[in-house]
């Protein structure tokens, strides 16, 4: 009952439909008592409350062997009567002892397992579907059925989603409230459904036992807290159910659902237009969507450009139960239609929420879930020929019903549910996605480890995100990033070379902090190029040398306009003529290996300086070599002082190859 007697929550199509093939059992039964025959008729009309109490007499009355197979048909209609009411513990409990006085319609077996699936039950629930389908193999519902329960099975043993659910105590009463909506463009109302004890009117559901719905709203202060809910101003609460609410984008129409019952009729469920004035909202008036009097249509969702409405309906073309479909509030005639199989299946699907013109949440308990209704998301493709669609998983979704979605600021809302409440009422929620804190930080220094003075850090990703950031006196510098974006990073300062880096952030869902570090060649002095290394006494570069060399070639692609002159120098041992030679030799070597990775000669040239420019030890050099003062020069003269080990130290300081900018021309 969720579709009409407010737990409108959501199932008064689904009542409405099950009617028809509930008086075809009361034909059946109409001849076996006067008391029977009044149960059935309770049941036919949709009054679930009422009905079940009555069968519940009636079968504790059924003691005698031969009264076995009356009472197992009581129990199935006990067990109807719980599952309407959303009271799954209670419905299951009934198609059990229907089995146990061997009921003789199989469907039994698949209302068990969606029952057992409701409370959580599932490997009983997967037994109960698939003795089902030893009847009916290919009947839709019973494979998704069994398909959920694998997935919820799985879910215990895999991390829950990053939501934060909690139930919005404020909005929630003994009874049930539930379908909130958000109403205005700064989320400072919030609309529901209520069935609590001071709303309009005086008798109570035969459907539910409940008070019939109203709309109530709650408004936040001047602190941006929520007040206490309020009945809505103005006539739209009668003593019929009202609920289940949407609104124009300008505020001044509600689009809502109405439950209306009479002596002489089965309850129908239909649109209901408001038009918001000073005084508050003023009475309801009939949306005509169709011509018959006897379709189901409610939940009504308005596109936010105020185009569409979309909501359920039962009416012929569609693909199972309750389908979502919708009709142009601008131009209806022709415009009905139905939006397709990948979104409406053999089951239930029901309050729609349109996010975008791609992007709707719906509840349904068709599709796989967990249990009972379940909130999916469907997005359209980029053609906009097909919808992808996805439950949203753990904890916005429970063993229970779980429906009515409404968006905030952000991945912020309110939901419906009633998980964990035994009478199987309806409260709601709040939930939240906490922005992921993805960061990607480091430090901008030179070839020496010194930072370098007003570096500029660009990052832009294939999201279309472009950032800038100036790096802080000590070279730091930090981004806040997306995940599962594609980004590239550009370092430079006037005085150096830029510096490219491309990474990819991980699409997981968990809090990130990426490093990487630039350092900057300078323009003005030469740079040693790290880890190069040559055979002994040849110009042979050996393996391990190619990253190296890799990453200048990269540094001149990054630096178009730059021209280069690397430079090979070796230590004091030898000969003038033979370190000379060895080192022009050296150098041309790496050289031909940048020409050879697409780097134009005429960007480069080479020269051998032997051992007559030995290095002068700098901040870093002597961070790494603490027996070697910042400012040294490396001599022969001076090695030739020290121990053996420093000796063999200096003379490998000076074995280098290192690369100086000869010009910056333009590009």
């Amino acid at each position: 009952m969720r579709f009409i007697a407010m737990r409108m929550s959501r199932n008064l199509f689904v009542i409405l439909i099950g009617t028809i093939s509930i008086l075809m059992l009361a034909g059946v039964s109409s001849c076996k008592s006067v008391k029977l025959t009044d149960a059935d008729d309770t049941l036919a009309r949709g009054e679930y409350f009422d009905a079940s109490k009555m069968y519940k007499k009636i079968y504790n009355k059924l003691t005698r062997r031969e009264e076995r197979p009356l009472r197992g048909e009581i129990a199935f209609k006990l067990g109807t009567c719980y599952q309407k009411l959303n009271r799954p513990a209670n419905a299951a409990a009934a198609y059990q002892n229907a089995i146990r006085y061997e009921y003789p319609d199989s469907t039994v077996y698949l209302n068990l397992g969606r029952m057992l699936q409701a409370s959580g039950k599932y490997p009983q629930a997967i037994k109960s579907y698939e003795t089902y389908l030893e009847w009916k193999p290919d009947d839709r519902i019973a494979g998704q059925g069994i398909r959920g329960c694998n997935i919820a099975i799985a879910q215990k043993e895999l991390p829950k989603t990053r939501y934060v659910v909690k139930q919005a105590k404020l909005f929630n009463t003994r009874r049930a409230d539930f379908a909130p909506m958000y109403y205005g463009k700064d989320f400072e109302a919030l609309y529901f459904t209520t069935t609590n004890e001071k709303v309009t009117g005086e008798n109570k559901s035969e459907i539910t036992g409940m008070k019939k719905g109203d709309v109530w709203v709650s408004t936040k202060n001047e602190k941006g807290e929520w007040q206490r809910p309020q009945p809505v101003e103005g006539e739209l609460n009668t003593d019929a159910d009202e609920g289940i609410v949407s609104f124009s984008p300008d505020g001044q129409t509600m689009y809502y659902t109405v439950a209306r019952r009479s002596e002489t009729s089965s309850t129908s469920v239909e649109i209901y237009t408001a038009k918001r004035s000073e005084q508050g909202w003023g009475a309801g008036q009939k949306l005509e969507i169709l011509n018959d009097t006897i379709t189901a249509v409610g939940h009504p969702a308005v596109s936010p450009d105020g185009t569409y409405l979309y909501f359920s309906s039962d009416m012929p073309g569609g693909y199972g139960g309750l389908d979502i479909w919708r009709i142009n509030l601008k131009e209806s005639t022709g415009s009905l239609e139905n939006l397709g199989p990948e979104i409406n299946g053999p089951g239930n699907e029901s309050f729609p929420y349109v996010r975008t013109d791609s992007l709707i949440y719906f509840s349904s308990d068709g599709h796989a879930g967990f249990g009972g209704l379940d909130i999916f998301r469907a997005r359209l493709n980029s053609t906009g020929d097909r919808w992808s669609i996805d439950n949203m998983g753990v904890p916005v979704n429970s063993q229970g019903d779980d429906f009515g979605i409404t968006f905030g600021p952000g991945e912020s809302g309110y939901f419906s549910s009633n998980r964990g409440d035994g009478r199987g009422y309806d409260h709601i929620y709040s939930f939240l996605l906490p922005d992921l804190k993805i960061t990607i930080s480091g430090w901008v220094v030179d070839k020496d480890d010194e930072p370098v003075p007003n570096a500029i850090i660009r990052i832009v990703g294939n999201d279309g995100s472009n950032q800038k950031e100036v790096a802080r006196d000590d070279g730091s510098f930090r981004f806040r990033l997306q995940r599962g974006v594609k980004y590239v990073m550009l370092a430079g300062a006037n005085g150096y070379l830029n510096q490219k880096v491309e990474f990819e952030s991980d699409s997981a869902e968990e809090d990130a902090d990426y490093g990487i570090d630039f350092t900057l060649a300078s323009i003005n002095k030469p740079s040693v190029v790290e880890n190069i290394f040559y055979d002994f006494d040849k110009a042979t570069l050996r393996p391990e040398s190619m990253t190296a060399l890799d990453e200048i070639a990269v540094m001149l692609e990054d630096n178009p306009n730059v021209s280069i002159e690397m430079g090979a120098h070796t230590d004091r041992k030898g000969s003038e003529e033979y370190n000379m030679n060895l080192s022009e030799r050296r150098a041309k070597s790496v050289v031909d290996y940048l020409v050879g990775k697409g780097i134009s000669p005429e960007r480069l040239t080479w020269v051998g300086y032997g051992k007559s420019r030995p290095k002068t030890v700098t901040k870093r050099i002597a961070k790494e070599y603490p027996q070697f003062a910042e400012g040294v020069t490396l001599t022969p003269e001076y090695v030739d002082t020290l121990e053996e080990a420093d000796r063999e130290a200096a003379d490998q300081i000076n074995r280098r190859t290192e690369f100086q900018v000869t010009s910056i021309g333009i590009y």
